[in-house]
């Protein structure tokens, strides 16, 4: 039932395998706005299964095992892939659309694809506990991720991709709603929350950037 689980994390591993041993592989693949202008769009998703380090793929992949599964097994193998799938392009296309002006901005990393699934995850089940390492509710991590990511996407501190984390989160809370409209009857109050926190985080960013 998990064959999708463990080809993506296969495919991430390969990838990042290759991309370490290998610097032209890595530069070829990697997401980067110049070479994007310049028509190579299929970096938008290949991207996506490089990473930086060894630790990174493991911190990436471990979040996917344990909530992949939850997805999948709610939505349905489709759903769940083009979650992480539309994560994966969204997260990018953020990151494309905040720094269009900067061609020398570059990222790696599954880490929008995996916020997707992560998010549709606490859309589909709010009251469960996520672990950081202290035990926060999920609905309450949902919302202050959003925030920090905003936050992140305003200072531009660190070598955090939060464009691309605040662009992944937003598609699986909206892919979810998509396929399980139910969900908002379920869960009315978080819903608006967090669709107005993503609108808002985004609204606030352009309007300092641009």
């Amino acid at each position: 039932m998990f064959m999708w689980l463990y080809l993506i994390i296969g495919i991430n591993v390969l990838f990042t395998w290759q991309g370490l041993n290998d610097a032209s592989f890595f530069q070829k693949n990697l997401f980067n706005v110049g070479a994007v202008k310049r028509g190579e769009y299929y970096r938008l998703i290949t991207s996506g299964f490089l990473h930086a380090g060894w630790g990174h793929l493991l911190m990436n992949m471990i979040t996917l095992y344990f909530f992949f599964p939850v997805v999948q097994n709610y939505l349905g193998t489709h759903a769940a892939l083009a979650i992480y799938l539309g994560g994966l392009a969204g997260g990018n296309a953020l990151a494309y659309y905040f720094h269009r002006y900067d061609d020398w901005y570059s990222a790696v990393g599954a880490s929008g694809a995996v916020n997707a699934v992560v998010f549709s995850s606490i859309m589909l089940f709010p009251s469960m506990t996520i672990f950081m390492p202290f035990p926060v509710p999920a609905w309450l991590y949902a919302i202050g991720y959003l925030l920090y990511s905003t936050f992140g996407m305003d200072r531009q501190q660190g070598n955090t991709g939060h464009e691309a984390h605040f662009g992944g989160a937003a598609v699986g809370l909206f892919l979810t709603l998509s396929v399980k409209p139910e969900l908002f009857q379920l869960h009315p109050v978080l819903s608006i929350i967090l669709i107005a926190v993503l609108i808002g985080g985004f609204g606030y960013v352009r309007s300092k950037k641009y």
